[in-house]
């Protein structure tokens, strides 16, 4: 269930004129978030055909007319990635081809995004491979949430406007009022995120696990550097995955005395066993937004979903207006 924690926002997007040229399409991938933001902006849905022929095949039909009109095309390329991946690329070569004015994939989860640089020979940085696709695809500009590592904007050559998800999780986590926070950075690539995040909970003091990545999914906690005893602990990050990293690290600040612990994160892959590790005890609550859709299989008594509707539904606001993007959601 998504909860009720909503974002206040500065302007007044709910009435689109209706010879307004803004179209809102939506893939596959997460529906529901789509139309939240199209209920957010006052529109509805345009009308799309996705299908796919007998051998797995892909196909999109835009059913109608779209010429001249900014076209925001909200698809994340969660699970099954590929298929999604390959749907967002079909959708921006159909608005292409019926002769859009402007082509806007709104991502709000980037896939392949961890492979971000080369870290070993002979291996590919599908982060920026990605960027190219969806560029070659003849997508005008790219909206997305939470990336990776904030240098993926680089790897395009069209504008990208990044924002973030924390202004929800920040808004839940105000209204818990918690006492003693210590956000904690699970690794030390984090750290920034972390402090980030910390200085919008009134400057919290900041910790980081110190960790040795054995193997991909497969993390070995060593020891936490700064002070968490007896005070509760706001783990951050920007994904959860099979949640080995984000586990382990609730355990050890468990012995390092922390008397609560959350985590926090915008985007719940929650591959197998996520879940279980999730809801075997160490964390109060687990808090995500709904940036992919989640499987009942992998919902836990834990689990808080934020939406994050209005915060991509506002800067697309912005971005069809020529506004600035607030502040608020980078």
């Amino acid at each position: 269930m998504i909860s009720s924690a909503t974002l206040t926002l500065k302007s007044s997007s709910t009435l689109v004129p209706e010879n307004n040229r803004l179209k809102i399409f939506s893939g596959s991938a997460n529906l529901p978030l789509a139309e939240e933001v199209a209920r957010y902006l006052g529109v509805d849905l345009g009308p799309m055909v996705r299908k796919r022929f007998a051998d797995g095949e892909l196909y999109v039909q835009i059913q109608e007319s779209i010429r001249g009109c900014d076209v925001y095309l909200i698809q994340p390329t969660c699970h099954p990635v590929n298929d999604n991946l390959m749907e967002l690329l079909i959708m921006i070569d159909a608005c292409r081809r019926a002769s859009a004015r402007q082509v806007t994939a709104v991502i709000p989860y980037y896939g392949y995004a961890r492979a971000d640089r080369k870290t070993a020979g002979r291996e590919s940085i599908t982060a920026k491979l990605v960027a190219n696709l969806i560029t070659q695809a003849g997508a005008s500009r790219v909206l997305a949430m939470d990336l990776h590592s904030a240098q993926i904007q680089g790897y395009f050559d069209i504008p990208v406007d990044h924002v973030y998800g924390s202004p929800s999780i920040l808004t839940y986590l105000r209204q818990k009022d918690l006492s003693d926070l210590v956000v904690v950075s699970p690794d030390v690539g984090g750290v920034a995120r972390a402090r980030a995040f910390a200085k919008k909970l009134n400057d919290a003091p900041l910790a980081i696990i110190d960790k040795r990545r054995q193997a991909h999914n497969v993390a070995e906690v060593m020891n936490v550097v700064g002070d968490v005893q007896g005070k509760t602990a706001v783990l951050v990050d920007d994904m959860i995955d099979t949640a080995g990293t984000i586990s382990e690290g609730a355990r050890l600040l468990r012995q390092e005395g922390a008397r609560q612990v959350y985590a926090c994160a915008t985007h719940a892959v929650f591959s197998p066993p996520a879940a279980d590790r999730l809801s075997s005890g160490v964390f109060e609550e687990v808090i995500v937004t709904n940036t992919m859709p989640l499987d009942q299989i992998a919902t836990f008594p834990q689990l808080r979903v934020l939406s994050v509707a209005s915060i991509l539904g506002e800067t697309i606001w912005r971005i069809h207006e020529d506004t600035s993007v607030s502040s608020m959601f980078r």
